[in-house]
């Protein structure tokens, strides 16, 4: 039998050892193992989530076959613009009949731009990623593409959002569109769009605006008065439900179904990822969530 202060000792160790989670084995203090992260299901038909400031994957579902991409398609619209050089973001763009015509053909999401209107590259921007706006799309498109014809500077500004894909290494990716209503040959992958979102999050303009809840442009009218805009609310409903979310773009179609490209930073860590072909807007969004979530876990 242990006798003395030496046996209190022994007893006390072995104490706060079984009270701490600990296992005593041959005597000496091991502590448990930690419990294993469970890879999380999600209902969305591809997926990827990886660490932003690395590139390190944390998560992959079919994170390389390629699917249609609905308005995700509009972080390289973006992106492209956000890249021209000598950009003056406060240039004003007059609003066409063809925009207009266009979203009504489509039956596109808008941001309800009134044809006359002269409205900045800027507030074009907000209007192409927070409603989605395909007309701002198009006006962007018009815009910033080259040639004697608008069709020729659609076809311009695509092949400038082909180039980007091409020199971002994104081999899985290609786009027919500006806005994302493709013609069948409108693809990316979730590792693919994960990467550009990553790219295109280094700038500042771009941060700013996919983090925006909501948006009200002040627009010149044909006459030369000030049009104050129904507010753009941001499609992104994580920006509202998920603490930390700083974008990046939902995106929906008959073809896409529902995606979403995420980000969100804690604890000075981003995860950064992308759900495609998801079945709702809300289940696109708890998808999103369950890779955020671990994603966390698995960066600590």
């Amino acid at each position: 039998m242990i006798t003395g202060i030496k046996g209190i000792r022994i007893r006390r160790a072995v104490a706060v050892g079984l009270a701490s989670g600990a296992m005593v084995v041959g005597g000496a203090l091991n502590a448990a193992p930690a419990q294993a992260l469970t890879t999380p299901s999600i209902v969305a038909a591809g997926g990827y989530a990886m660490d932003n400031s690395n590139a390190r994957t944390l998560y992959t579902k079919a994170a390389d076959t390629r699917r249609s991409t609905g308005s995700t398609t509009k972080i390289m619209t973006a992106k492209v613009v956000l890249a021209q050089p000598n950009l003056n973001l406060d240039a004003k763009v007059t609003i066409q009949m063809a925009y207009s015509d266009y979203i009504v053909a489509k039956n596109a999401s808008s941001a309800r731009l009134i044809v006359g209107d002269k409205v900045t590259v800027r507030q074009l921007l907000y209007g192409l990623m927070l409603p989605s706006g395909c007309d701002a799309a198009y006006a962007l498109a018009d815009k910033f593409g080259t040639g004697t014809t608008r069709a020729a500077r659609v076809k311009s500004f695509i092949g400038k959002m082909n180039t980007t894909a091409k020199n971002l290494g994104l081999t899985n990716t290609h786009f027919d569109s500006f806005d994302g209503i493709g013609n069948g040959s409108n693809y990316s992958t979730p590792r693919d769009l994960t990467k550009l979102a990553s790219n295109a999050m280094k700038n500042t303009t771009f941060r700013t605006i996919v983090k925006t809840k909501s948006y009200t442009a002040k627009t010149i009218t044909k006459t030369g008065s000030t049009r104050t805009m129904a507010p753009w609310t941001n499609t992104n409903s994580l920006l509202s439900s998920y603490s930390g979310t700083i974008g990046v773009k939902t995106g929906s179609g008959s073809v896409s179904k529902y995606c979403l490209v995420f980000a969100a930073t804690r604890n000075g860590k981003t995860v950064i990822g992308t759900v495609l072909a998801s079945s709702s807007s809300t289940q696109r969004a708890a998808d999103a969530t369950k890779l955020l979530n671990y994603g966390f876990a698995k960066l600590g």
